[in-house]
């Protein structure tokens, strides 16, 4: 295995977030997004007798980096499944689960996995290359409104709805199946300054709908709160608004719509207390080490 193969995942926060685990060498623990492994075998380091990790990956590259190790058990599998693995695992309860939710910068750089507007190559963005619509399924086969709705809420695009329209006018004409073809009909829509940051958020929103990521980060936050132990440890990196604003609400009020719920005193009921208060960001020498790591934000919460 070449070098750049173990690397393709540069671990972000990588100290901050396994210091936030509070890792005891004969705990249990979850990685529910083993990618390249980096925060897994610093989590591996810090274990002795008795301890053990569950790293979650459903994406069969992940599978390359697989670290040879006693404690170390691998579920090949997406995180929103977390409770049945750990019962199927038979285990009850857990110290401190890790979550790093940005796609692995490896997938980026892959011009056959379709991530990127960087590459041409098929319209995928599946991480799970055995399921489910790919992008072009979904560009080709969705009405005007459900793709509005998607560019609108996952990439936050103002000019969603003429997105949708310009789409489906184009497919009407011929199929959508490459990023070439795909650029070709949506790069006329954005100024030339703002382009790499709209097109961003395009393949942004179709990546999150492609691979259903809302629904399994909700699940996969109750889960989450259901598995750990009292004192337990939840460790979550973040990399957009939406999912940041779900895990601060889970953390803060015990759901991820952030409704309130308060006991006959006024308390808010939530089965967290906050461990930083002030998200945690990657410092200035980390961006220039990893400039993907620019929109990164940590946070962590102990179950009461």
């Amino acid at each position: 295995m070449g070098n750049e193969e173990l690397t393709y995942h540069v671990p972000v926060l990588l100290m901050p977030s396994v210091d936030g685990m509070e890792i005891q060498p004969d705990g249990t623990y979850v990685d529910v997004t083993f990618g390249g492994g980096g925060h897994s075998r610093e989590i591996l380091s810090r274990l002795g007798d008795g301890g053990r990790l569950l790293g979650f990956d459903q994406d069969e590259d992940a599978e390359r980096n697989i670290v040879d190790n006693p404690h170390f058990i691998f579920v090949r599998s997406n995180f929103r499944y977390l409770h049945n693995f750990l019962r199927y695992h038979d285990i009850e309860e857990v110290d401190a689960i890790l979550a790093d939710l940005g796609v692995s910068s490896h997938h980026f750089d892959d011009s056959e996995r379709g991530f990127s507007f960087r590459f041409d190559g098929a319209l995928d963005m599946r991480m799970n290359k055995r399921a489910g619509d790919t992008a072009a399924d979904i560009i080709n086969n969705y009405d005007e409104e459900r793709l509005a709705d998607i560019f609108y809420l996952y990439g936050e695009l103002k000019n969603s709805r003429k997105l949708a329209s310009v789409l489906v006018k184009a497919r009407a004409g011929q199929k959508i199946t490459t990023i070439g073809e795909f650029l070709e009909v949506i790069k006329p829509l954005f100024g030339r300054e703002r382009e790499k940051k709209e097109l961003a958020k395009v393949f942004q929103a179709l990546r999150i709908e492609v691979n259903q990521e809302m629904e399994a980060l909700k699940e996969m936050l109750y889960a989450a709160t259901e598995a750990l132990k009292p004192g337990g440890r939840l460790v979550v990196i973040t990399y957009h608004s939406l999912e940041d604003r779900m895990v601060k609400n889970m953390m803060k009020t015990g759901n991820v719509e952030g409704k309130m719920e308060k006991d006959f005193f006024g308390n808010v009921q939530t089965p967290f207390r906050l461990v930083n208060n002030k998200v945690i960001v990657p410092d200035e020498a980390e961006i220039e080490r990893n400039p993907r790591s620019r929109s990164a934000k940590l946070r962590i919460a102990e179950k009461k």
